[in-house]
């Protein structure tokens, strides 16, 4: 028996020129699909998410191929901050308030290790991409004060993640912000997004990767022999299906309380003008929506945040300079004396779960096949995770920790 289901139609991920726009890419070879393919892996996505699956499966099949709509990395990866933190988006005693402490222990330290994972890869593999090291600075708001800030402090410290948790009259000493406390940590980076997503797919074709773009996969049918994808009128026959399509969601995946929101971000030209601790931290507090902070390699300060949980390219594009001038009153009042001038100005569409935590899992009723949806600020970390699962997956012989990123209910 097979089974068909018809992928989502193309979305308007991103609008606005983000401050990677103006950044020289090397070109990266892609080819168009002229005829039918069989391959061992095939990988639908080309974005952050595809290219390291790209990288690690490449290690273990001969014959990898990545399918993409888009030039590579021009989807949300284009509109990405690309702040490389271990630190999930659900704190860690939320999080075991939800699926129990053990677990809730596991995937932070399996997000840390993926963190450091990440960052030897990139230097082992010497990808150009602007990685720098970072401190993450985590400050209170009104989704928690500095008493549930301590507490959260202690619970990481026990779970075996380092941090330090720092009074008000520390963090103002220290870094002169006025809140009631915060998390400081190492263990974070900072990457160009679109360089690193191109870099990994450009090792990736050191191996014998072939990657097709832009190049529409308009259905898949799965049955025990295999997968045959639809794209563009050919098909291309495959051992096993990776879905890595970030927001443009698969149809038929189950509901695991992920929804597509909004995100704004903007940029200063470079060399702007703050305080000099931020080309070593980022920053971001906990609030709803909550504002963060990083700088680029040319000394750009680059600022997010402002979501709405509205997934609306027109509301986007139509609210760009409101979101802008937000964001600048928000840094303004973060950091006085502080006055960002924007030169770039962006926004994209973001997933968020239910428990802050990714889904990478093979689809239900389609053998063979297999999905990633890296949801939640650390998007990229996810991507990493995903791609050490993934060999395992196909293979039939989950990893360690794999149980923790499978599909499930919204909690």
């Amino acid at each position: 028996m097979t089974d068909t289901v018809v992928l989502t139609p193309e979305k308007c991920l991103r609008t606005g020129r983000s401050v990677w726009s103006d950044t020289r890419h090397p070109q990266l070879k892609t080819h168009a699909l002229r005829g039918p393919l069989q391959c061992d892996v095939a990988i639908v996505g080309a974005g952050i998410s595809g290219a390291f699956m790209a990288e690690a499966l490449s290690r273990h099949y001969g014959k990898v191929v990545v399918l993409d709509r888009r030039a590579p990395a021009m989807g949300s990866t284009h509109a990405s901050t690309a702040m490389l933190q271990y630190e999930i988006d659900t704190p860690l005693t939320e999080l075991a308030d939800k699926i129990g402490h053990p677990k809730a222990a596991r995937a932070w330290r399996r997000s840390f290790a993926a963190t450091q994972d990440l960052t030897r890869l990139v230097r082992a593999e010497n990808i150009p991409c602007g990685l720098q090291d970072r401190s993450a600075l985590y400050l209170t708001g009104d989704e928690m004060g500095a008493r549930g800030m301590e507490k959260e402090a202690r619970a990481r410290n026990r779970a075996g993640l380092a941090c330090e948790f720092l009074s008000g009259r520390e963090l103002k000493a220290r870094f002169g912000i006025a809140r009631t406390g915060a998390i400081f940590s190492d263990g974070a980076a900072v990457a160009d997004p679109v360089a690193l997503a191109r870099g990994l797919l450009r090792r990736a074709r050191t191996r014998g990767t072939k990657i097709f773009a832009p190049c529409e996969v308009s259905d898949v049918m799965a049955s025990a022999r295999g997968v045959m994808l639809n794209a563009g009128g050919w098909f291309v026959e495959a051992k096993a299906v990776v879905f890595c399509t970030g927001y443009e969601v698969l149809k038929g995946l189950p509901q695991q309380g992920s929804e597509i929101t909004s995100s704004w971000a903007a940029a200063t030209a470079p060399h702007a003008d703050y305080p000099g601790w931020l080309d070593q931290t980022l920053v971001w507090e906990a609030a709803s929506p909550y504002l963060y902070l990083r700088t680029g390699a040319q000394g750009q300060l680059i600022v997010g945040g402002e979501d709405a949980d509205l997934d609306s390219p027109s509301y986007r594009a139509g609210t760009l300079d409101i979101k802008a001038r937000k964001l600048a009153q928000k840094t303004s009042r973060l950091l006085p004396g502080l006055k960002p001038e924007w030169t770039h100005v962006w926004a994209g569409a973001f997933g968020e779960s239910s428990d802050g935590l990714p889904s990478i899992d093979s689809v239900p009723g389609l053998p063979h096949c297999f999905a990633v949806m890296g949801f939640g600020g650390n998007g990229t970390v996810y991507s990493m995770i995903a791609a050490q699962l993934m060999p395992g997956l196909i293979k039939g012989r989950p990893a360690r920790d794999a149980e923790l990123f499978a599909f499930r209910q919204k909690t």
